[in-house]
Parts: structure tokens; sequence; C-alpha cells
């Protein structure tokens, strides 16, 4: 039997690459100790299940040296003031996918003639936040008269995610690599990123975030599209920290997003009115929570900004608001409709891009199954007639 003159030192190279325990994969990979320690030989097949299985190509176990992988845009995270190492191959994996779906489209952009963007590199961090969120929200229609049709969070994403389409960028996210619902994406590594493109633009958001931080994240990615620069983050809006230990890029673009999403003329309007009736914090909280959609703590980050609070009674209503939260239950997750959840991993602007394409014969079958992430024609032609485009 053929054995693979593989490096030891990669086998273990690649177990913990992926977070995992040699009992982790004991039941499946019996020699895997030996392995690592070179006592003995995988078979070619071994080689490639165990590859498979740790998510490594199969020529990395022939190499001398550890390959130094690193992210393919600007990394803007960071922990307790440090920056964030060691990309997982969930993060690259689908940012490589976003790389590519974003390659196909702008391909698809100057085929169909679509105009460039002008609002993507339009801004520069000198310019002021307010300025810069007034004129996306005259770009993207997101008015406060029609986020009143918003019911909650959740609504007010799926406008958000709407009206970034409409004018011109791909939105897409999701919870697992691909299909793989084996493989969640780590809210701890990354919240999202932004590729940024004049043709293409693209905004992926890690879907195990709450709907307040996916909301958050879309608004800052776009910032980062205003700003031309491709970016990866993890900021997090419910967090009480400061953000004084990022880097300017990404202070600017969290003060964008918060005054797209809670505008300072708007709140303090609304601060006077809670003054003039000499309202109680809970009040005026709910009120703002029915006109802005966003969380309780959210606002509270706003009220501070707007010296509305003191940092002390801010503490006590942080802390309060988190208790309250805490002690709900979060909601199990269904599972979903299948055709929805792949719209909302690849966007629908995206989608309906390609299956026109496919359809029309300018794309094959295969590479639109592989960038749906679907298996067959008929997932395909459902996902037509769910679009309207069959």
């Amino acid at each position: 039997m053929t054995r693979a003159p593989v490096n030891p030192q990669m086998v273990s190279w690649a177990r913990q690459r992926v977070g995992l325990e040699r009992d982790d994969l004991a039941r499946k990979f019996k020699k895997l100790p030996q392995w690592e320690t070179g006592e003995m030989k995988p078979t070619l097949k071994q080689l490639e299940d165990f590859a498979r299985r740790v998510h490594v190509p199969v020529g990395y176990f022939f190499l001398d040296e550890f390959p130094k992988e690193e992210i393919p845009i600007p990394d803007f995270r960071t922990v307790a003031g440090q920056p964030v190492t060691d990309p997982s191959p969930d993060l690259l994996e689908t940012i490589y996918a976003c790389q590519e779906q974003q390659s196909w489209y702008r391909d698809f952009a100057l085929a169909t003639q679509e105009p460039e963007l002008d609002f993507v590199g339009s801004a520069q961090v000198s310019m002021q936040p307010e300025k810069i969120a007034k004129a996306m929200r005259e770009t993207l229609g997101f008015h406060l008269s029609i986020r009143k049709t918003c019911s909650d969070t959740e609504t007010l994403l799926r406008l958000l995610t709407n009206q970034a389409e409409d004018a011109g960028v791909l939105v897409m996210g999701s919870g697992i690599v691909a299909s793989n619902t084996r493989r969640v994406l780590d809210i701890n590594e990354f919240r999202g990123f932004a590729l940024a493109d004049s043709l293409a633009p693209l905004i992926f958001i890690n879907r195990t975030d709450s709907k307040t931080g996916q909301l958050f994240t879309l608004a800052h990615e776009l910032a980062h599209l205003w700003l031309g620069t491709s970016a990866l983050s993890n900021v997090n809006p419910e967090s009480k920290s400061e953000i004084s230990d990022q880097r300017r890029e990404e202070i600017w673009c969290n003060k964008i997003a918060a005054e797209l999403l809670v505008p300072m003329a708007d709140l303090q309007e609304r601060i006077r009115e809670s003054l003039a009736h000499h309202e109680e914090l809970s009040e005026t909280l709910s009120k703002l929570e029915k006109t802005f959609k966003v969380s309780k703590l959210v606002l509270l980050r706003r009220l501070l900004d707007a010296t509305y609070l003191d940092r002390e009674r801010f503490e006590t209503a942080w802390e309060k608001e988190l208790m309250r939260l805490n002690a709900l239950t979060e909601p199990k997750s269904s599972g979903g409709n299948f055709r929805r959840t792949t719209l909302s991993r690849v966007g629908r602007k995206f989608a309906e891009a390609l299956i026109i394409s496919t359809l029309e014969g300018q794309t094959l079958y295969r590479d639109a199954f592989q960038m749906l992430g679907v298996s067959g024609a008929e997932t395909l032609n459902n996902l037509a007639r769910e679009l309207e485009v069959a």
C-alpha cells in the first residue's frame, strides 16, 4: 500500500489551524498521533480525507515550512487595541468566495455596460461624518420618514439592505461557510467586511450576529465603500468599551454608521421634547426605539454622545438593559426557507444577475451552481421563479 511522504509537522499544523484536538479526530483518523510523530505515513486516500476534514489543500502536507496565510483585504480588527492574527479557514474561504462572486459580477457589469458608482470613494476621513452620513441617506433613500414603515430592527435591516442593493451594492451574508451547517462563522473573529469596487462593491455580514449588530455592520461597511476602501471589521455596537484604541478609519466609519442610523439632529429634537415633558429615561428610550428602530443599547450610546447622559447614568442604564436582555430567552431558529436563505447568503442583486446570465447561456450552469451554493437546475429554476426572472 502506497504511503504519502507527508511532513509530520504539517499534519499537526493543519489540525491546530482549525482548532481541533487529536481526540476530536480520533474516531475517523485512528493513526493521527503516529502521523504527527512521523512513525507512520497516511495513505493517499487517508490524506485526502484528512485534508477535506481540516480544510487544507493536499499539497500543503508536503511543504517544508508552514505557509503564511494572509487576509487578502485590509484588516481593521482589534482586540484590546492589538491587531488580530491567524485567520481561520472559515474566514479565508468566505472572503475568497465573495471575491470570486465580485469578480464575476464585475465582468457582468462591464458586459451589460452598467455605469460606475460615483459614491464609491467619494469620501475622505478628513470630512465630517455628519456630512457623509447625510450624503449616504440621500443616495440610499434611508430617510426617517421611510423608516416609519419598519416594525423593528429586523425590518429596518431588510430595508437598508434593499436600498443598498438598489443603489448598486452587492449585500451578502451568512452564519456558515457556503452551505456547510457544521462550519459556523465565529462572531468573535469578524462581523463583516467590505470589498470596494466602482462597479461591484460588495458587503458581507456575519449572520450569527444580533440583528442590531448586523444593521450596524451594514452601515459601517457602507461607510467603507464611501471611503473607497476594502476592510475586514469586528465592530460591536452593543459593546460598552471605548473605540479610541481602534484605527482612525474605523473610528470614522463608526461615527458615520451611528449618524446614519440615529441622526444627531433628529435625536436632539426628541431630547428637547423629552426634557420639556420631564420624561423618565425609560420612557424616552421607548419612544426613541419606536422612532429609530434600533436597540436601546445603541440609543444609550447616542444619548451619551449627545451629552443627554453623563457617564454614571449611562453606565447604570447600560447594565440594567444588559441584564434585561440576558434574561430573555433567545428564540430558536427553525432552519428557514432554503430559497430565502440562499438569497440572503448571496444577495438578491447578485442572484438575479447570475441566474439571468445562466438562463441566457452566458454563464455555465456548473459555475452558477458553485457560486450560488446549490446542487442542480431544479433549485436554480426555483430561485429564478422566486426572483421572477424565469
